[in-house]
């Protein structure tokens, strides 16, 4: 089934999915988790509520209650399977994709992630197999109000921002819910732009790694002197900042920003980074004290290894940024809210945004390269092989396709889990050194791309 991925279950509703498999979900995911209660949320596109009622008819029919907590951020969902030992949640969105996508996100006991090794084939397989018979007792679907038990979570973690002019940009995703009246009382002189949900997102796509999706909120903070703009995406899962110039601050530089106040408190703690993550983010964790780990690309791999590490935060180049004290999972909102404190008081010294990332980002980089390519294994074994018969690196990783890393450069080529691209992303000592591994790079996978 095409709508089945690496990490969820996601596709174009009418076509990839729709109600009957979301009914069918429904209808086994108890019994696969072994749940006596589903945890549900939905975001705001138009087809949510269809999806999330044919989900919500399949548990109950199999003898399971349903508690619904309506319309909210996907965080919201993490935080509550955990913090109230639900054995299986579902939330109901398709995250950054367009208006006309939707889909379905899976947790398990402890907010651990549903992926493809970890349950998701197997619930594929069910899917697509017979219906059980109905349960002879119908379960009940449950109305919770939960968003003052989520809202004092976060203001527990909420530092002063007091001296701070932002602009957040809702997306006209379910972001704003819980951001306005988080930020309501922080300290700083906040802005709003597309904060009312609208499944139709209106003004521009719900991707913060979108440049496009970056202009009206780069054009606000000009226009209004800020001092920084904040990006949420449709289910508020990812976050993405522009310093006050309106400039893209790329994700894997916040990550060694979150590292800061805890390893301040806890020195020697795991900080876990994705393969992608700049070299000037790793050299400055360890100049902290901690200890970076590079690991796999996407939230089902990297909640996982937050636990087997222990580690206090971690972050990804997509915006995904998992926190120990949010059990692990991913949050924009407790993302947000420590790298403000961490501008705010850096603003207070007179150092302004652009600033702090211009020290910390040492390195000509590449950004993500997305290749379309006929054969994308063969591509990345092409690569292999001409690390192999090149200079020793001084450091191979395999676990996500391969990067390799000289004194002076590095690469990763890897396949994207969820779009049929062939992704690199680079990084040498001068621009000049960059461009030529670029083009060694290419000219290995040139022959495997299609136009």
């Amino acid at each position: 089934m095409s709508a089945f991925h690496a990490y969820d279950i996601r596709g174009v509703w009418g076509a990839d999915l729709d109600a009957d498999l979301a009914y069918r979900v429904g209808r086994h995911l108890p019994g696969l988790l072994g749940a006596r209660a589903v945890l549900l949320g939905r975001d705001a596109r138009r087809t949510s509520p269809e999806a999330a009622e044919a989900l919500a008819r399949g548990v109950t029919e199999s003898g399971v209650d349903v508690d619904d907590i309506g319309v909210c951020t996907t965080p919201m969902t993490y935080f509550f399977t955990g913090e109230r030992g639900y054995k299986a949640a579902a939330m109901v969105t398709a995250s950054h994709n367009p208006k006309e996508y939707n889909g379905i996100k899976i947790s398990r006991e402890g907010a651990l992630p549903v992926g493809g090794d970890s349950g998701l084939k197997t619930l594929e397989a069910l899917v697509a197999g017979p219906l059980p018979p109905p349960a002879a007792k119908r379960g009940s679907v449950r109305r919770l109000d939960v968003l003052g038990d989520y809202l004092a979570f976060h203001r527990s973690f909420l530092p002063d921002l007091s001296g701070l002019r932002i602009v957040f940009d809702g997306s006209d995703g379910v972001g704003p819910l819980v951001a306005k009246p988080l930020y309501a009382s922080c300290g700083a002189e906040a802005f709003w732009i597309n904060d009312v949900p609208n499944g139709d997102f209106p003004h521009h796509e719900p991707n913060p790694l979108l440049a496009s999706a970056r202009e009206q909120l780069a054009s606000a903070v000009r226009e209004r002197g800020a001092d920084l703009g904040v990006l949420f995406d449709g289910d508020a899962d990812r976050v993405a900042f522009v310093d006050e110039t309106g400039a893209f601050v790329r994700p894997d530089l916040v990550t060694a920003f979150l590292a800061e106040p805890f390893l301040a408190r806890e020195p020697g703690a795991a900080v876990l980074c994705d393969v992608r993550t700049s070299r000037s983010v790793t050299e400055r964790i360890a100049a902290l004290g901690g200890v970076p780990h590079l690991w796999k690309v996407g939230h089902a791999f990297a909640k996982v290894k937050l636990r087997e590490l222990r580690a206090v935060v971690g972050g990804e180049l997509a915006g995904h940024y998992y926190f120990r004290d949010f059990h692990n999972c991913d949050s924009a909102m407790l993302c947000a809210s420590i790298a403000l404190g961490r501008f705010a008081e850096a603003k207070r010294r007179g150092v302004p945004l652009s600033e702090l990332v211009r020290r910390l980002d040492k390195y000509a980089g590449s950004g993500e390269i997305n290749k379309l390519v006929a054969d994308k294994p063969a591509a990345v074994a092409a690569v292999a092989d001409w690390i192999r018969r090149g200079p020793a690196p001084d450091r191979v990783l395999d676990f996500d396709g391969i990067r390799a890393d000289w004194p002076d450069r590095w690469v990763n080529v890897r396949i994207s889990n969820t779009e049929p691209y062939l992704r690199i992303v680079a990084e040498a000592e001068t621009p000049e050194k960059l461009s030529a591994l670029l083009a060694e790079v290419g000219a290995v996978t040139a022959p495997f791309e299609t136009k």
